[in-house]
């Protein structure tokens, strides 16, 4: 998998540059892969041709060096029968870099343990993604963090984990969980300062 790129010059419907911002588009667009359009997008290209997209370029995290998805980790936490809602993050780490994190919100009615469930969704991500994904956390959160349109915050709680600074986006739906999610993170060991 990789970043999904563009061979400039671009079709004339596509927008040359960002209204008063031309270094800000070359940057965010044309700065790291000079002669062509950087989609944003992370996927592959089969045998035939097909591209697939399978993730933002923005939700891979590098662990030791392996650029991962949080979007597949995201998948195999998913299909936990008991799983109804998850995000990954990368979390800042001396060692490796980043280390993924998982945020499990569970089914209405589960009575199994929490912890039991993490272990679980671990031994999922270890099994199918692989050692190299270096999986070892996840905690059941009551709630995730998201904007009035449905998008997970995750970029708000890294930084609530990485103990960094973050401005309180203003689309939050309710602010009230981001003192949630820092409450959890500090059981686990993140979030304090």
């Amino acid at each position: 998998m990789g970043a999904i790129c563009i061979k400039l010059p671009m079709p004339p419907s596509c927008l040359p540059t960002l209204w008063n911002a031309d270094d800000r588009f070359v940057g965010s667009y044309m700065a790291d892969f000079p002669g062509y359009y950087e989609s944003g997008d992370a996927g592959y290209m089969d045998e035939d041709g097909y591209i697939f997209v399978m993730a933002r370029t923005d939700d891979i995290i590098n662990v030791a060096g392996h650029r991962l998805s949080t979007g597949a980790m995201e998948e195999v936490l998913a299909d936990h029968p008991d799983v109804a809602e998850c995000a990954v993050i990368g979390v800042e780490d001396k060692l490796k870099g980043q280390l993924p994190l998982g945020f499990l919100v569970l089914n209405a009615g589960v009575s199994k343990d929490g912890d039991a469930i993490a272990g679980e969704v671990v031994k999922m991500v270890r099994e199918r993604i692989g050692p190299v994904a270096a999986f070892k956390s996840a905690i059941v959160v009551e709630r995730l963090p998201k904007t009035r349109s449905g998008k997970i915050l995750r970029g708000t709680m890294a930084s609530i984990a990485d103990n960094t600074e973050y401005k309180q986006p203003a689309t939050i739906d309710d602010p009230a969980i981001l003192g949630e999610i820092e409450t959890a993170l500090k059981t686990i060991g993140y979030a304090d300062k």
